[in-house]
């Protein structure tokens, strides 16, 4: 029986895809639920993505939810015209994935979460891989949550490397600085695995060629998917020796705490949108000699994740 319950909140583009795969084939990861959220795209669009790769994966009985479709401090959301040359237009690299003929949960996703909190609580795993907006609005709607999930790992952040959206702030945070501050301010065990340590997990089309080698329709799609991702990382001038595992990789510290070091680290992210450094994660001064409650990752074993993140897909593709 797998071990921990995990629930992924995805803005399912590229990366979000791998890491729906790795929960899936991993032994002792029970996914009893995706969140959908904004980001890589419209929520309406990345709910369909999440849908049809479970469909395709042979997974078509993990339920979808919808998220929010915008932040906490907005009406509307715009998909940034960098995310769709990362991730295609519909979001998975312009791939055709069939459509499942399944639908989103009546049931909204922020419900679900609040539910599974106290169903579930030590053995919750929370998985946010796109803005933290959901989150926010559960601890809004059922504060008590803070203290019964029993670990949220979310990929976001960047506390020793610049951001990727700005100097200062890494992409999945700057799209609800407010919400995210909340989470880190409340949320109690939590790990941030950001561009610290995902940046150095690189994937090229060497493991790809061997997704498409598997001979089966989900390889080739997969392997066509991160193809799209690996071309953009170079044609952008991110990285041309791959492309980054940012959110499968925090799905795999959520269950292998050992693929990564941490610094324990009471965090913020700044709100004031006038200091210029609006949507940084950073240690909270007024906490130093508080007792902590969250993590960043700071250094992650590269070579052995990759090899093992390779390893998951053969199967889960096979």
């Amino acid at each position: 029986m797998p071990q921990y319950k995990m629930i992924l909140d995805l803005d399912t583009g590229i990366d979000d895809a791998l890491a729906l795969a790795y929960a899936i084939g991993h032994e002792d990861i029970d996914l009893i639920g995706i969140i959908a959220s904004y980001g890589n795209n419209l929520t309406s669009v990345t709910a369909q993505n999440s849908l049809n790769l479970l469909d395709l994966l042979g997974a078509s009985d993990v339920p979808v939810f919808y998220g929010a479709s915008h932040s906490i401090t907005t009406d509307d959301f715009s998909v940034m015209p960098v995310s769709k040359l990362i991730h295609g237009d519909n979001g998975v690299g312009d791939v055709d994935v069939p459509r499942s003929s399944r639908s989103v949960s009546e049931q909204s996703g922020i419900d679900f979460l609040i539910e599974a909190a106290h169903q579930y609580k030590d053995d919750l795993i929370y998985l946010p891989t796109g803005p933290l907006t959901n989150m926010a609005l559960a601890l809004q709607k059922d504060p008590s949550i803070a203290q019964l999930i029993g670990q949220t790992t979310l990929m976001g952040g960047a506390l020793t490397v610049p951001g990727n959206v700005t100097s200062l702030t890494e992409a999945n945070i700057s799209q609800d600085p407010e919400a995210a501050n909340q989470v880190f301010q409340e949320q109690k065990n939590l790990t941030m695995v950001g561009l610290d340590v995902t940046l150095r997990t690189l994937l090229t089309k060497k493991e790809t060629a061997a997704w498409r080698a598997t001979g089966t329709e989900k390889g080739k799609l997969y392997a066509d998917i991160m193809d799209f991702y690996i071309d953009a990382y170079k044609t952008l001038k991110i990285d041309e020796r791959g492309a980054a595992l940012h959110d499968p990789l925090a799905v795999a510290v959520a269950v292998q705490p050992d693929y990564i070091e941490t610094l324990d680290l009471n965090m913020k992210v700044t709100t004031d949108r006038f200091t210029g450094d609006y949507g940084r994660t950073i240690g909270d001064a007024k906490k130093l000699l508080d007792p902590t409650t969250s993590k960043a990752a700071v250094l992650v074993d590269q070579d052995r994740f990759v090899s093992d993140f390779q390893n998951m897909m053969l199967k889960v593709l096979k």
